[in-house]
């Protein structure tokens, strides 16, 4: 198979040109801030591209495009490059959920248009954000040939040296402190590195994946790695690339605040009426019968909970492919008892609780268009999509498109396991929330939960199954930590007491899943009652991977502080000064404390404070905390 390398190519300078080593600079770009510069150059006849921050270099000479399998002809060697002239782009949008009510979006923009062959016409679009810098492809058939394959591609991030980063070969592993150059295998994306000598933290990832193969980060060695994608690429006539992006933040919970960066890269919303798609907190329905069913929707409605999921295992064995989800046959290894499932759901209606079914990929694949009409007539709300399929182009644009036709009938999805967000969820918000995280349900250590949180924040909204009264909560971290990673960890759809069930609910019979967890009335779970889901303004008041977290977050006139902290005691001394001025404020904090007569060990108490105050949070091993601040 004869293999044809897009973007050999002769440049034809504009604006900027200059010659340096041999290197010939085609063009710049530059965020509206001045910080972001990226370059486009010829290097050896191949398009490269660099990205300096603060007059600094992040990415050095770093090649672009791809490998076709299929072209039919060699590169033409008098290809120009074409630069349109720059777009500014100065708007803001209000989400209909998210970490802030206004999402700033200001970019200036230019199109590089590249000839390689009579065959194929090849751009590269750049934005530079003040939040970072992205581009993407876009390839378009230009004669006879209609049909191509995209073999892999060439995009590659050449670093200043050769860096720390923390990386995980899948989107629920554990991620593993090393350097670009000890790099062996594909890693998940965001990545972040950090570039010690100029005090960088840079992440590299993409957005808007729709209808491509997934992009994850091989190294090169030589201080670079380079897209490796999960799957050729096939399309007819033409195919938009999703977006790379370099984001460049001073600390890591910088690039967490700039994460709307993705939500920009994404189309706006395609759904017309959005009134009924509503984020809240969920309760996991974990016996498997009226009677549990019964007993969630009504803790759910005492408790300012919105939503009861009914969990594996109602249609049948989940992973049998002849199982149906058209049916409510209760999976004998999960549970001997019986669900009602009208009833269940007519009583969450008169309660004000909407219900969520759990449907394995086995029968989403073979059921799809059949179980999405079935279910908005059953009445539910929305469907956990488990074990998907990821990474291929197949793959991912069936999961896209299921999305979509969820929309179609107004049911919220929630997809778990291997996926990861790339901000679909500004165009289709009907996507909530999604895993791709290693939640609770996988027992995480303190360091696993703070290794994952800034990367996998980046990205979007996760679920994180947060349990309470597991036994594995006492044996990793403690319960305040639990608190607090409410509020750390965003997701619009937050699952809590994920192996817990209320006292009025049988005991669990039948196989694994959880159940004997008893919810309590312990005082500390008014905050779980209150906790909003969603956000008005965000704020990463400390940070290090792998180490600890402090977010603050506002909903209307009340702000939220959660801290969750691993192996090493940390002290940390914050202002307050978020807070609005010339006012004050009660703040109830939840710590941990031995001597607390309850088997969670939450100490609650309650200080008056204003924007002058400051702080102190004093946390343990694998230690962590919550607070409430309201308007006095």
């Amino acid at each position: 198979m004869k293999f044809s390398r897009l973007f050999y190519i002769v440049v034809v300078v504009s604006y900027f040109a200059a010659f340096s080593h041999g290197v010939l600079f085609a063009d710049e770009l530059v965020s509206p801030d001045g910080r972001y510069r990226f370059s486009v150059m010829s290097v050896a006849g191949q398009p490269h591209y660099q990205i300096y921050v603060d007059d600094k270099p992040v990415i050095l000479e770093s090649q672009l495009g791809f490998e076709l399998a299929n072209a039919k002809s060699k590169p033409n060697s008098t290809t120009k490059i074409i630069a349109s002239g720059e777009t500014r782009i100065r708007n803001s949008w209000s989400p209909l959920y998210g970490e802030r009510s206004t999402v700033i979006d200001h970019y200036n923009t230019r199109t590089y248009e590249l000839q390689s062959t009579d065959k194929l016409k090849l751009s590269v679009e750049v934005r530079c954000y003040n939040q970072g810098v992205a581009f993407c492809y876009h390839l378009v058939s230009t004669g006879e040939q209609k049909k191509f394959e995209i073999q892999s591609e060439l995009t590659q991030f050449a670093f200043t040296g050769n860096h720390t980063t923390w990386a995980t070969e899948t989107a629920q592993g554990e991620y593993k402190k090393t350097t670009v150059n000890d790099l062996a295998k594909s890693y998940d994306r965001p990545q972040i590195f950090h570039d010690q000598k100029n005090g960088f933290f840079i992440a590299i990832g993409e957005a808007r994946l729709v209808d491509f193969a997934r992009m994850q980060l091989k190294s090169r060695k030589n201080n670079s790695v380079a897209a490796n994608l999960s799957s050729e690429v096939k399309f007819a006539g033409s195919i938009d690339s999703p977006w790379r992006f370099v984001m460049v933040g001073k600390s890591p919970g910088e690039l967490v605040e700039d994460n709307d960066l993705l939500l920009n890269l994404n189309d706006e919303c395609q759904i017309k009426d959005t009134t009924w798609i509503k984020p809240g907190k969920i309760i996991r329905e974990v016996t498997l019968t009226s009677e549990g069913a019964h007993a969630c929707i009504d803790f759910a409605a005492d408790h300012g909970f919105s939503y009861m999921l009914i969990d594996a295992g109602w249609y049948g064995n989940e992973y049998d492919a002849a199982s149906d989800a058209t049916t409510v046959t209760i999976d004998r290894k999960r549970s001997q008892g019986e669900i009602d499932m009208a009833g269940v759901i007519k009583h969450g209606k008169e309660r004000g609780i909407g219900v969520i079914l759990y449907v394995n990929r086995r029968a989403l694949e073979k059921q799809l268009d059949e179980i999405l009409p079935l279910y908005k007539k059953w009445g539910i709300a929305g469907v956990k999509y488990g074990f998907v399929q990821v990474g291929s182009q197949k793959w991912t644009t069936w999961l896209h498109d299921a999305v979509q036709k969820a929309a179609d009938h107004q049911l919220m999805v929630n997809i778990h396991d291997e996926y990861r967000p790339t901000g679909f969820s500004r165009t289709f918000p009907n996507l909530l929330t999604q895993e791709g995280i290693g939640g609770d349900e996988t027992s995480p250590t303190a360091k696993k939960t703070l290794g994952i949180f800034f990367p996998r924040s980046i990205a979007g909204a996760g679920d994180q199954t947060i349990c309470y009264y597991a036994e594995r909560v006492d044996r990793l971290v403690n319960h305040a930590f639990q608190l607090g990673k409410t509020v750390c960890q965003y997701s619009p759809w937050q699952v809590i007491y994920w192996y817990d069930r209320p006292p009025n609910s049988p005991r669990k019979e039948g196989g694994a899943g959880g159940g004997d967890g008893v919810i309590g009335n312990e005082p500390e779970l008014e905050f779980f009652d209150r906790v909003p889901t969603v956000w008005d303004e965000t704020k990463v008041l400390a940070g290090a991977i792998e180490e600890y977290v402090v977010v603050a977050r506002r909903s209307g006139d009340q702000w939220w502080i959660g801290a969750m902290n691993g192996e090493k005691p940390n002290r940390f001394n914050l202002k307050l000064d978020f807070l609005e001025t010339e006012k004050k404020f009660s703040m109830r904090s939840y710590t941990h404390d031995e001597t607390i007569p309850t088997r969670t060990k939450v100490k609650i108490e309650d200080a008056i404070v204003d924007s002058e105050s400051e702080l102190v949070i004093d946390l343990g091993s694998n230690d962590g905390s919550a607070y409430w601040i309201s308007p006095k």
